[in-house]
């Protein structure tokens, strides 16, 4: 086993709280020698941080302790031999995922979950368009085969794009994915809203599928990008050869 581990995590949660967090966590994780980033705002916290590998289920219990949540965060983990993140940040945001809609509220609606081993299934029907929700950087390392590219640069333009190239009375089975899940659980709260009647989203993302789904059986093509010194992953969460991360 690599001697450092790295959780990839969010939940969405009420922390009206959330500026009072800030310290507690960073000094907690910093005690732990826990690098990486994470984000809180008042709908929740989301980040990617990285530790010894031995002390990481500790710190991500300790992390939903200090927040206030009532289950328990379910990171994407995977490991990696050297630090993947330069040093630790602890940043207050208005959005842990920045749509710039009001109101968007996935815990009040969102998608339909589907397990990595019924993700296939679903982007094969030919009555469902198959969309990727990351930006057009993140997809030209890889990305589900017939996967709809929206060519936008940031997740804020998402909106723009379901409003200008998809009708709810055209498009009446959607179906969703994005690196470990959370930008779909605002684009599918945000879909419904607009009237979208058949909503689904990868559960987990990419890192949950490639993690759970072989090379033999998967509709994965390329690496999924991912935003530390390890650029992209692959099928069992490894590091893919030869990738680079300049634009």
């Amino acid at each position: 086993m690599s001697a450092i581990a790295v959780a990839a995590l969010y939940r969405f949660h009420p922390l009206p709280q959330f500026r009072d967090l800030r310290q507690p966590l960073f000094d907690m994780m910093a005690a732990h020698g826990v690098c990486g980033s994470l984000l809180l705002a008042d709908e929740g916290l989301n980040g990617t941080i990285a530790g010894p590998a031995d002390v990481m289920d500790h710190v991500v219990a300790e992390i939903a302790r200090i927040a206030g949540l009532t289950e328990p965060l379910q990171p994407r983990w995977s490991h990696t031999d050297a630090p993947p993140f330069g040093r630790l940040k602890v940043r207050l945001k208005k959005e842990i995922v920045t749509m710039g809609v009001t109101g968007i509220d996935p815990l009040r609606a969102v998608g339909t979950y589907v397990e990595p081993e019924d993700w296939n299934a679903l982007i094969s029907d030919p009555d469902t368009i198959v969309i990727d929700t990351r930006n057009s950087f993140e997809v030209t390392h890889g990305t589900f085969k017939g996967a709809v590219d929206p060519g936008t640069a940031s997740f804020g333009q998402f909106p723009d794009y379901v409003k200008r190239e998809l009708d709810p009375a055209k498009h009446r089975k959607v179906a969703m994915f994005c690196t470990g899940g959370i930008r779909c659980e605002k684009a599918t709260a945000y879909m419904l809203e607009q009237g979208f009647g058949e909503v689904y989203h990868l559960k987990g993302g990419i890192l949950n599928y490639l993690e759970r789904i072989g090379p033999a059986d998967s509709l994965w093509e390329g690496g999924c990008f991912v935003f530390d010194e390890r650029v992209a992953l692959g099928h069992g969460l490894v590091p893919v050869a030869g990738t680079s991360d300049e634009p």
